[in-house]
């Protein structure tokens, strides 16, 4: 048993006070003091060190129905977190251990052991469980390999793909076999990023010009995959530029999640008739079973640096608020966290 430090009797944690409508404001939230409890029979007091703030938790801040339950009004938010066990009333879990878990947006959390992963800081970074080797990373793995049934020789076009998701769906499917890799990102700096550091083959700002026309020049052969971070016109495009028997996951769509009025669809859908083409959502959710597969076959390549990772880091829980609104808005490059 290593000593830990003893946890103070409070803890700075989020609050969601109000629903927003469109943009998520400040008054929508409240960072509040509250008690840090011991952990009762089978559960482990964390002393969190990285959240994660991800686009999907917009989604749970609104009532809405949706494939997960909303965050409560005045209660504190969830998120993964990692960090080091401070005390411990779980067999298997000791003081000093350090695990992953979803009660984030918090600086203390009581967590029950079977909701907590151990992870090797040795191994890896800690933030890296968030990320590159964590709910990240499997997302962009069983979507491209089990979603989009990704398979040597196709040609892939990845939206969002300076994001932390998108950025590993490129890489991935670089390192399995792809004839051609392309990008969009919103930034001539992170166009660069995605062709010199992570190997696509081509990429485009698109706000340079009509996603569509741009695509088709970065992709003249069409598509075989599309891995769908952004909705709206990047998903007609991918439609326009789809092979015989292309297949599109759909993981995200940040361009309409702020949207009070609903955008309008890809107005060429009838293109799947001609092409046999499939249109797929996913949630990472249901494709834990990959988990033990993925780290086995992904870890290595982040450890060598064949897979490279970018790390957008806001410090201290009070800056909580404004590393999210910073994902939706784009402000990151690769994962965003936040560094208690």
């Amino acid at each position: 048993m290593s000593d830990a430090p003893t946890p103070p009797a409070t803890g700075r944690e989020w609050h969601l006070l109000s629903r927003p409508v469109g943009w998520p404001e400040p008054k929508d939230f409240a960072l509040v003091e509250a008690e840090v409890p011991a952990p009762g029979e089978g559960q482990v007091l964390v002393r969190n060190e990285y959240l994660s703030v991800d686009p999907y938790m917009r989604g749970r801040m609104s009532a809405a129905k949706s494939y997960v339950a909303p965050f409560e009004l005045g209660e504190v938010m969830q998120g993964g977190a990692v960090g080091e066990v401070v005390a411990s009333n779980a067999e298997g879990i000791a003081v000093g251990d350090h695990v992953l878990h979803f009660f984030g947006w918090r600086e203390y959390a009581v967590v029950a052991a079977k909701n907590a992963v151990k992870v090797d800081p040795q191994a890896a970074p800690l933030s890296a469980y968030l990320g590159v080797l964590g709910m990240t990373g499997l997302t962009a793995y069983a979507g491209l390999l089990r979603t989009a049934s990704f398979k040597e020789g196709d040609s892939v076009f990845v939206s969002g793909a300076a994001g932390a998701v998108g950025s590993q769906v490129g890489q991935l499917a670089k390192l399995k076999g792809a004839s051609r890799v392309i990008g969009s990102a919103g930034s001539d700096e992170k166009v660069r990023l995605l062709v010199e550091e992570y190997g696509f083959d081509a990429a485009f700002n698109y706000k340079n010009g009509p996603v569509n026309e741009q695509l088709r020049a970065a992709a003249p052969d069409g598509i075989d995959v599309y891995f769908d971070n952004v909705g709206g016109d990047h998903l007609e495009a991918a439609i326009g530029s789809l092979n015989q028997g292309g297949r599109i996951a759909v993981c995200g769509m940040i361009s309409v999640y702020n949207d009070t009025e609903p955008a309008p669809g890809p107005r060429n859908l009838a293109r799947l008739i001609q092409t046999r083409g499939r249109i797929e959502g996913f949630l990472v959710g249901d494709h834990y079973d990959l988990q033990p597969q993925f780290v086995q076959e992904v870890g290595p390549w982040v450890r060598s640096g064949e897979l490279k990772y970018r790390e957008t880091v806001v410090e201290g829980i009070e800056n909580n608020l404004e590393a999210f609104l910073g994902v939706l808005r784009g402000d990151n490059t690769g994962k965003m966290i936040v560094k208690l």
